[in-house]
């Protein structure tokens, strides 16, 4: 079958005047034949279809880009049936529909995920590196649920803090503080203990470390408050920080505690405690924080007059006060998990079969860290810290039309557009660039 591509050479004008959506989304092309992304497709993720109108590469682009743009269900990526503008800039002869895109997922499940999720490391392991090489990796470990409505395979009833009762999924992820790239992650069925899966969800990651590596540091909340983690962080010389379970025992050891004022309303001691079931003690840090506060009850937090306590289990040296900046730190891959479920389809589970859900959910890791590389890489510094959903009207939602020229083919831009600058830095960031 012959190997379709979108076009090479494109010249970009800001003259247009009758014009369509989805114009930026020539940025995302040009990044991803930077990487030679079809090209890796078609020779790291080809597996055999039959009596298939589209290729391996341009199935996956098809659930690629329409993740990136935000249509959300499969099912609204129709509109790219009627735009022409989308299929001539990625090179797309026609756009699949939603029923062939889920068989697609399905055969995707069973013959393709391990050479995608291979060639997603791959790219990692190249692009975690730049723009500089990576001297230390902080590793923030969470878990987030995901409520499904519907009859999905593997849903299940587990803990489900906003629609108790209701089935769900309970991915558990691993995302590096500094970078914010997606490590590693695992789709798992609702009722699995957060905890479950998380020593080789670390052993994937600390495999996938480069060469160039110093430093190991690790932050996770109380659902993998576990002697199996720190022993698995501690082998490989890591350091880490992770939320305390309050058990009774160590409820009671915290209020006697004596506790030292940072500034008012916070205060934090240390002691030594040996959890039940571990081999021997550890450090613990104590913040007390004055009430009233924000936070609703959790086993994490104890209560007690006027004020909550949060314990930390931990094998660093620093003082109790930096400990715990430290951990605050991984609100991050909080605000990460938020903005897969809400710019990125996370929460919208395409099928009712796990295996093909499972491929979905890896594709649309991928599609994060194509966004997050191009961001870091191609983009001018105010944009690298912008979530998906002021990117995409700023950069990939652009009115252009595409016409051919004596000059050639010419994407047009309008003539006043506010993002001309961002976008010619963007082209010319990515011409430079050798991946």
């Amino acid at each position: 079958m012959r190997h379709r591509r979108g076009p090479r050479r494109i010249r970009v004008a800001f003259t247009g005047d009758h014009l369509t959506r989805y114009g930026g989304v020539f940025l995302l092309h040009r990044f991803f034949q930077l990487l030679h992304l079809r090209q890796r497709f078609h020779e790291e993720v080809r597996f055999p279809q039959r009596n298939n109108a589209y290729t391996v590469p341009e199935m996956l682009l098809a659930l690629l880009y329409p993740i990136v743009l935000g249509l959300g269900r499969i099912e609204t990526t129709e509109l790219l049936q009627r735009n022409g503008v989308f299929q001539t800039l990625t090179g797309l002869p026609t756009y699949p529909d939603p029923t062939a895109l889920r068989r697609f997922l399905q055969r995707l499940a069973v013959r393709g995920l391990p050479r995608l999720r291979r060639l997603h490391d791959r790219l990692l392991a190249q692009l975690c590196q730049r723009p500089r090489p990576l001297r230390r990796v902080l590793f923030d470990l969470d878990s987030t649920v995901l409520t499904l409505y519907g009859h999905q395979e593997k849903a299940r009833r587990g803990y489900n803090p906003r629609k108790r009762g209701r089935p769900s999924y309970h991915p558990l992820v691993c995302f590096e503080g500094q970078t914010r790239d997606f490590w590693h992650g695992e789709l798992r069925a609702g009722d699995v203990h957060t905890a479950t899966g998380a020593v080789w969800l670390l052993r994937a990651c600390f495999e996938k470390l480069p060469a160039t590596l110093r430093q190991i540091r690790v932050r996770a909340d109380a659902g993998v408050f576990d002697y199996k983690v720190a022993r698995t962080i501690e082998a490989r010389g890591g350091k880490f920080v992770i939320v305390a379970r309050l058990t009774r025992p160590l409820k009671a050891l915290i209020v006697g505690l004596s506790f030292a004022e940072v500034y008012r309303g916070l205060a934090v001691a240390e002691c030594e405690y040996q959890p039940h079931g571990w081999p021997h003690p550890y450090r613990f840090v104590v913040v007390r924080k004055a009430l009233p506060e924000e936070e609703s009850a959790q086993t994490t937090l104890l209560t007690v007059g006027r004020y909550t306590y949060h314990a930390y289990v931990t094998n660093f040296r620093l003082r109790p006060h930096v400990v715990y900046r430290f951990y605050n730190d991984r609100a991050a891959v909080e605000n990460i998990i938020k903005e897969l479920k809400a710019d990125y389809p996370l929460a919208k589970i395409p099928t009712s079969q796990f295996a093909a859900n499972e491929a979905y959910f890896h594709l649309l890791l991928v599609a994060y860290n194509l966004v997050n590389w191009m961001k870091r890489l191609c983009l001018p510094p105010a944009y690298q810290t912008m979530m998906l959903s002021t990117l995409r009207p700023r950069l990939f939602m652009l009115p252009a039309e595409f016409v051919r020229l004596s000059e050639g083919q010419t994407l047009r831009f309008p003539p006043s557009l506010p993002e001309r600058v961002a976008i010619e830095h963007a082209l010319k960031r990515i011409d430079r660039l050798r991946i």
